[in-house]
């Protein structure tokens, strides 16, 4: 059981106003976010009755991640961050409202939610590596960025329990109109905290180069980095074969389980339970040493989490698996984002953080539109198995990449001061029996 002073040091960041202003508008806003992804899977499973079309209107909503964030990261890197993202909440929030009188009318079709998906994709990529780079401004000591990640990710997954519980009720209730226009007015929290936050203005040094010079240069950077390199790898294979069970959740919901949206709701919010729990143990976390093992244990997790998920055709055993596969992918991401922020240089932050975001979301559609394509031959849970087996035998192979990871972190770690050089010979070996993973 945590002591005190251990939850003080697990909510340090908090003790830098514009990083409050930021938690407490996002964590507000998140919740309509959750509310409208799962309105949406279930408006068009109810439209349409396809799984495939699932797979379609997911890949509209991600698909532009894989084409515009890496020139995104280029902009991101010359652009104010803080700007950017209040124009980002600002268009996102009016998607939101333009959904949700096209659906409260009655007059919805697939169609325009695969358009307000695309445009919606266009703004995320965009906003993401805006928000990642932005967080070092919001903390005043950076050595709390860890932190922030970990809080940042708590809050996303804190929103993810009340979310699709609120919205499976609300669907069964109401319909899913209301969904969409409760997260419109949720924007507002976000933005009215972007407002109020004291920045100072960063203007970044812009060179002679070209967009598409420095898109080049950010690429030779990040491939040229055994670290940076291994962990987009990972994330992208994970994101790739095990991301789309969140497209065939109503699949399961519907025909697996028997249910109905609420029934999506829990599922949903299931995952969401395993994946606070896994942010509040990565706010305790003294330092990111340790945290390469951690990623890939954690993809191992979540992989094994989707097979066993797959077998279930009880709803108790299926939120009990889920909540080990919510654990194991935000330790994988959040983690990923934490030792990617920790390596990286300023600079170049936007661009690595904007691969990231294209390992994360940038290939997710792909796998949301060949697991709808895959579900409709085999069924869901052998498309699922299958992607568990693939997460599992990816955890494998990063974890045989980190002794060459270690190789390259641990000089850096050095000079940032996250390792401290002892002279103590028994602290010594002891690093050395136990380097640093990442």
């Amino acid at each position: 059981m945590p002591h005190g002073n251990d939850w003080k040091f697990a909510f340090r960041a908090l003790r830098s106003r514009n990083y409050r202003l930021f938690f407490g508008g996002q964590g507000i806003s998140l919740i309509g976010t959750w509310m409208t992804r799962i309105a949406t899977s279930w408006l068009v499973y109810r439209l349409t009755g396809s799984a495939f079309l699932l797979g379609v209107v997911s890949f509209a909503g991600q698909i532009p991640t894989f084409f515009l964030t890496p020139i995104a990261g280029v902009w991101v890197d010359r652009w104010d961050r803080h700007r950017t993202l209040l124009v980002t909440q600002i268009i996102s929030m009016l998607q939101s409202f333009a959904l949700a009188a096209l659906t409260l009318t009655g007059v919805i079709t697939v169609w325009q939610v695969i358009v307000l998906q695309l445009l919606q994709g266009a703004v995320n990529s965009f906003d993401m590596p805006a928000r990642q780079a932005f967080l070092i401004q919001m903390v005043d000591d950076p050595r709390d960025l860890s932190n922030a990640i970990a809080l940042n990710s708590s809050i996303v997954n804190g929103a993810r329990l009340i979310g699709p519980a609120a919205a499976g009720l609300i669907i069964a209730g109401v319909g899913e109109g209301l969904c969409f226009l409760i997260d419109g007015i949720s924007y507002l929290f976000v933005i009215f905290s972007l407002l109020a936050m004291v920045v100072v203005v960063r203007r970044p040094k812009r060179g002679k180069e070209s967009v598409m010079e420095e898109l080049g240069e950010g690429w030779r950077y990040v491939w040229g980095s055994v670290p940076i390199r291994s962990i987009l790898i990972l994330v992208s294979l994970v994101s790739l074969v095990g991301m789309p069970y969140t497209v065939l959740m109503p699949v399961f919901a519907s025909e697996i389980l028997h249910g109905g949206p609420h029934t999506l709701g829990w599922l949903m919010a299931a995952t969401g339970v395993g994946a606070f729990g896994s942010a509040i143990a990565l706010t305790l976390r003294k330092s990111v040493v340790g945290l390469g093992r951690s990623i890939a244990v954690a993809a191992g997790v979540f992989g094994a989490g989707l097979v066993v998920f797959s077998l279930s055709r009880s709803l108790w055993l299926s939120l009990a698996f889920l909540l080990f596969t919510g654990y194991g992918f935000l330790q994988l991401l959040a983690g990923s984002n934490t030792v990617l922020q920790t390596i990286v240089h300023e600079e170049k932050r936007g661009r690595v953080m904007a691969y990231h975001a294209l390992a994360f979301q940038g290939v997710a559609p792909f796998g949301s539109l060949i697991a709808g394509a895959i579900a409709s031959r085999i069924g869901a849970p052998h498309t699922l198995a299958l992607g568990g087996i693939l997460c599992i035998a990816s955890a494998i192979w990063f974890a045989s990449q980190l002794p060459a990871i270690r190789k390259v972190t641990r000089p850096i770690y050095r000079e940032r001061g996250i390792i401290p050089e002892v002279a103590s010979g028994l602290q010594s070996a002891s690093l050395l029996e136990s380097p640093p993973e990442d």
